[in-house]
């Protein structure tokens, strides 16, 4: 019998037992656990969204673990539906390409790569490309579309059999995967066996200041099992036989932090980034667990804002929608206590999810032409770090009188462009 989830009991980049529970969010589903209509009013499994903060390093994590199986093998995000996204990766594999010059050719490979929107990139920069992907569908999808993509979880034996085959890698990426494994020196040890020894390791997650500065609590869901800072990774990688190099901030899901790392005495530069990021975590206090126990209170004041608002809204007789579908939605709604007696339907963009019905609350999911359709009187914008592209695609639902409701980093009211 397979177990959906299990605690662990140590810090997965120190390994200490020294762990204090600094957050409890309401327990919820896989955030990603769409349902068809056969499954509606069916129970979901709910699993626990505890965050623990190390003691001794001062890594931040779940430590309840589902099954990644359960999370990743029917996964339903793509990152080719978001203009956004992908007009973000064309920069990043341009960047990297420019900074770190691998030769013509040589080996790019993605951990987690979806359907291969930025392999694409690199790519058209002349690198050889290559993914990995456990989502079963979504791999085959890039592969049929002449990415080559092995579908199934990254480990140190099959870095092995990658580099027989294909040879090293001059660039490995890993990006909003790298919060996503539980067994992070198991990928680690896999990326220094198939780094080439001038080649670079680039990852980009969610960043724990920005989590913290902009109370972005919806980034906590079960995919991720880690809430990254650089000093942290700082020591896991030098305990792995590595060495973050740079450590930069970027705009994207809200704000993330992008590490760039090399073997051990590389050819590259150490960057100043590094420590620049570290000093400042400190003066946040984020290597204290007070700090971010206080982090809750946050928290409830933009849950009372916005339930407040939706009830006042539902009382007055008013119609409400959601737009965007993404996993930090599950966490949001159920936290907040948001479910299908506030919100009437969600509407996305992306095909994937479209007709199905939201984790648990089983709220049906709708192209957005239903916003048009259907007119309701104000629309939260679950997707809030698309935010503005949104409203600026929509404009003209609020010419027909409609609001748009932005929930986080704090809660704004939109009645047209601009407004707020």
């Amino acid at each position: 019998m397979v177990v959906d989830c299990h605690r662990r009991t140590t810090c997965r980049l120190c390994t200490s037992s020294d762990l204090e529970e600094v957050l409890s969010l309401h327990p919820t589903p896989p955030a990603n656990a769409f349902v068809t209509a056969d499954l509606v009013g069916s129970e979901q499994a709910l699993f626990p969204l505890d965050v623990f903060f190390c003691q001794t390093c001062g890594h931040v994590q779940l430590l309840d673990v589902v099954n990644p199986k359960v999370l990743f093998e029917n996964y339903v995000y793509v990152s080719g539906t978001s203009p956004v996204f992908v007009k973000h990766f064309e920069d990043y594999a341009n960047d990297v390409v420019n900074r770190y010059q691998p030769p013509k050719g040589s080996l790019v490979f993605d951990i987690g790569s979806n359907d291969g929107t930025l392999l694409s990139f690199f790519r058209k920069a002349g690198q050889t490309v290559l993914g990995i992907d456990p989502a079963k569908d979504i791999a085959k999808d890039a592969t049929d579309r002449g990415i080559e993509t092995y579908c199934d979880f990254f480990t140190p034996d099959l870095a092995k059999v990658i580099k027989q085959k294909h040879g090293p890698a001059h660039i490995i990426t890993a990006n909003n995967v790298f919060a996503h494994a539980d067994d992070l020196a198991g990928i680690v040890t896999g990326i220094r066996h198939l780094l080439a020894p001038d080649g670079v390791f680039v990852f980009e997650v969610s960043y724990l200041v920005d989590v913290f500065e902009k109370t972005l609590f919806d980034t906590i869901y079960h995919e991720h099992v880690a809430y990254h800072s650089v000093k942290p990774l700082q020591a896991f990688f030098a305990s792995q036989g590595l060495e973050l190099i740079s450590a930069e901030r970027i705009d994207s899901h809200g704000g993330s932090l992008r590490g760039v790392v090399q073997l051990a005495s590389g050819r590259h530069r150490l960057q100043s980034s590094v420590s620049n990021l570290i000093a400042l975590e400190s003066a946040l206090g984020l290597d204290r667990s007070d700090t971010l126990q206080a982090f809750g209170d946050k928290i409830d004041t933009i849950k009372s804002q916005l339930t407040d608002l939706l009830h006042r809204l539902k009382a007055e007789g008013k119609s409400i929608a959601g737009f965007g579908a993404p996993a930090k939605a599950t966490t949001l709604m159920y936290h907040f206590g948001i479910g299908p007696d506030l919100i009437d339907f969600i509407v996305d963009d992306s095909p994937l999810k479209q007709n199905l019905y939201a984790p648990g609350l089983h709220i049906p999911v709708l192209p957005s032409q239903a916003i048009y359709d259907n007119k309701p009187d104000a629309v939260v914008i679950l997707a809030w770090n698309f935010a503005e592209p949104i409203m600026a695609n929509h404009q003209k639902y609020c010419e027909n009188g409609g609001l748009f409701i932005v929930p986080l980093p704090t809660v704004s009211i939109h009645d047209h462009i601009g407004d707020g």
